[in-house]
């Protein structure tokens, strides 16, 4: 068995936190979670309404998953739904990992990857982007890491959360082919919000597992909803030890009617990065200076990321301390709606006044 494995702090708001605090969950205006913050679709709604709610929910799927196969021209095999990422990772882990076996984690980025490792004894190594280069992606360095030693599976998350930087496809490509016994982890939640960006499905790799979430992009988190494409032996392995009835027919069907309303999707991810050049210029008319990055969500260096959360939280903003990640000194903050954007800027100034 593995020794204690601690819980990994997440953004979102913390309930306990706030009772604490004598502040009520509906006056926090919440920056530190990177999903659209439109909404989902009205059709969403009109689906949730109609589910019914005394059978139990299909257990493989069938119909997402038809609808994702067709949508993306992915084999239906080749796709398993579940109760968001967080659980897929930890499907992946127990079925894919044994103990020992090696592990590399591309950070600093979201700590389920390391957490699900550790479950499984594996031995884990990192590579961690530095501030001085903008938190990117460095191909050498990480080829270095593959080139030193064999490792099970290797951890990308691409746009990378917390720092919104891409890898190029064509890099992953290369890595792919010359490490076939390795298995590529590519976590997607945010490839939505990176306008552009293609997804690793084009490379058709049989050792690239992909991670994609729908609770973010269409704005369905608090349902839980991702899934994962690989190859069918790999999607079979995760069968055999997903837990039964894993995904409500509520989220089942919120996903179906959110693929299909394309528009709305679309319309609101372009307005989002609109409101993102927005809340950047503002922040930095008020002296800040949030890091580069390719996605709605950017990192930006503070004094202190705690001290600086808790001072915003007394004006009912919350943000993400980033001192999980290993970076104390930066908060991470996700664009929202214009007059959200404007509250923070105004609660800001206040602060630095």
């Amino acid at each position: 068995m593995p020794a204690q494995i601690d819980q990994v702090a997440h953004g979102a708001i913390d309930f306990a936190e706030l009772e604490r605090l004598g502040i009520h969950p509906d006056d926090v205006l919440d920056f530190s979670v990177n999903s659209n913050p439109f909404g989902p679709s009205p059709a969403v709604w009109d689906a949730i309404r109609s589910t019914p709610l005394d059978r139990y929910p299909d257990r493989e799927s069938i119909l997402l998953r038809r609808a994702l196969s067709k949508r993306l021209d992915i084999p239906f095999d080749q796709i398993i739904i579940g109760n968001g990422t967080a659980e897929l990772i930890q499907l992946a882990a127990f079925a894919l990992l044994q103990k020992s076996e090696n592990v590399l984690i591309a950070g600093p980025t979201f700590g389920e990857y390391e957490r699900s490792a550790r479950l499984m004894n594996a031995n884990i190594r990192h590579w961690c982007a530095v501030p001085e280069d903008g938190f990117g992606y460095h191909p050498d360095e990480i080829q270095g890491e593959l080139n030193g030693q064999k490792f099970r599976m290797v951890f990308l998350c691409n746009p990378n959360n917390p720092t919104g930087q891409v890898l190029s496809l064509e890099v992953l490509d290369a890595w792919a082919h010359a490490h076939p016994d390795t298995l590529f982890v590519v976590d997607e939640a945010y490839l939505a919000f990176a306008p552009g960006m293609k997804s690793a499905t084009t490379l058709r790799h049989k050792n690239i597992l992909i991670l994609c979430s729908m609770t973010k992009d269409y704005a369905i988190a608090g349902i839980r909803l991702g899934y994962v494409l690989a190859d069918q032996s790999i999607i079979q392995a995760l069968v055999n030890v997903r837990p039964p009835w894993n995904v409500s027919a509520l989220a089942q069907s919120a996903g179906l009617v959110a693929l299909e309303d394309e528009a709305h999707q679309l319309e609101t991810l372009t307005q989002l990065q609109q409101e993102k050049h927005f809340l950047i210029s503002g922040l930095q008319e008020l002296g800040f200076i949030p890091v580069p990055s390719h996605t709605h969500y950017f990192l930006m260096p503070v004094h202190n990321g705690a001290e600086f959360r808790r001072a915003l939280l007394k004006h009912g903003i919350l943000v993400r301390d980033c001192a999980s990640f290993g970076l104390p000194g930066y908060i991470r903050v996700s664009a929202q709606t214009r007059e959200q954007n404007i509250r923070l800027l105004n609660a800001l100034k206040t602060m630095i006044e």
